[in-house]
């Protein structure tokens, strides 16, 4: 620092505002860099600054929004956001709640950008866990441009899928009904669904989709695409998901937690990815497994050890497939007793609503 200059606290301490002259303060006028524009002039400036938001320049016409994929816990919506993206982006297990945290995957395509918005399964919530998941799906209703719910064709529409459609047909935004795993129901199950879908509330549209089958994908993208507004393209054209790579090793280990485990320990399951460090060959990765009881503990690490290698095989693989580089995964086990009820643990696992 020169000696010519002084530390911002020590020019403008109390003492020092306490000495300066009232009457030179009284001089300072308020700049208001506004006034005198009139209100036509102030709706050309929000215009023009409402023009150079978003990527790259669009062509005229072309719509951009947001749509939320929702429904009950294991209706299809990572397995249908995946198949939408064209790869894996959102971990898929038969466990229900596996999805935890918000994930967005950018879809272009000529004319339009659709953000398709993949949100935990909404449930009555039976812990602090729950009524967090419930929030950051609920939350996606009403700030999105279409809210798709989907409806599994092979189970019987009950009191699940009742009262997340109590909470959906409030919602702002556009309704498109979307029948998923129409490969595994005949077509008489799948006029039975459809007629009780529409007993809970009405849609926009409605399409009937096989994710795995790549049955009726493209289709149900250009439905909701119609219900795009003009607007910019949100994200870079080369932007695949919002996800940070934290996120993303985090959540694939926890999927293959949860496939290799399956019923017996999937809900107490918390992962955090601890470090990442690129090197000229490898890309190094440390995570960490939470559980709640040194008996789930013992699980996941297996006799000898055999498990957590064939977890982290698992996930490795599909790291490397993510970020096209080979992956050194290491993984540690710790027990966090009561962690689903505590909400400071929650929001360190990333899986608050605010998230």
């Amino acid at each position: 620092m020169s000696d010519n200059m002084q530390p911002t606290d020590e020019i403008l301490d109390d003492e020092s505002l306490d000495a300066v002259d009232t009457e030179e303060l009284e001089e300072v006028v308020e700049f208001d860099p506004f006034e005198g524009m009139s209100d036509e002039e102030l709706d050309a400036l929000c215009d023009e600054d409402d023009g150079s938001m978003g990527f790259g320049d669009v062509e005229p016409g072309f719509r951009s929004g947001f749509v939320a994929l929702v429904g009950r816990p294991n209706a299809g919506k990572s397995t249908l956001l995946n198949a939408c993206y064209g790869k894996k982006v959102a971990i898929t297990s038969p466990v229900a709640q596996t999805t935890r945290r918000r994930m967005r995957a950018v879809v272009n395509r000529p004319g339009y950008q659709l953000v398709f918005v993949d949100t935990p399964g909404i449930h009555k919530p039976k812990d602090g866990l729950g009524s967090e998941l419930n929030k950051s799906a609920l939350f996606e209703l009403n700030d999105v441009d279409v809210v798709a719910f989907l409806v599994d064709a092979t189970k019987p529409i009950g009191r699940g899928d009742a009262w997340v459609a109590e909470r959906v047909k409030n919602a702002r935004s556009k309704k498109v009904l979307v029948l998923t795993k129409a490969d595994e129901a005949d077509p008489a199950q799948v006029m039975e669904q459809l007629k009780a879908a529409h007993e809970l509330m009405d849609y926009d549209d409605e399409i009937v989709t096989s994710s795995v089958k790549n049955f009726n994908v493209d289709a149900f993208i250009e439905t909701v695409a119609h219900f795009l507004p003009e607007g910019p393209r949100w994200f870079p054209e080369d932007m695949g998901t919002d996800a940070s790579d934290e996120t993303l090793v985090a959540e694939f280990v926890r999927e293959k937690v949860l496939r290799r485990t399956r019923d017996e320990i999937p809900h107490s399951v918390g992962v955090i990815c601890d470090a990442l460090e690129q090197t000229k060959k490898v890309l190094r990765v440390h995570a960490t497994i939470y559980v709640e009881r040194e008996g789930q503990k013992g699980i996941i690490i297996g006799k000898g050890g055999e498990m957590i290698k064939h977890i982290g095989i698992d996930a490795r693989r599909d790291l490397e497939r993510i970020f096209g580089t080979q992956v050194f995964l290491e993984l540690d086990v710790k027990v966090k007793a009561g962690w689903r009820d505590d909400e400071a643990q929650i929001r360190r696992f990333g899986y608050n609503a605010e998230d």
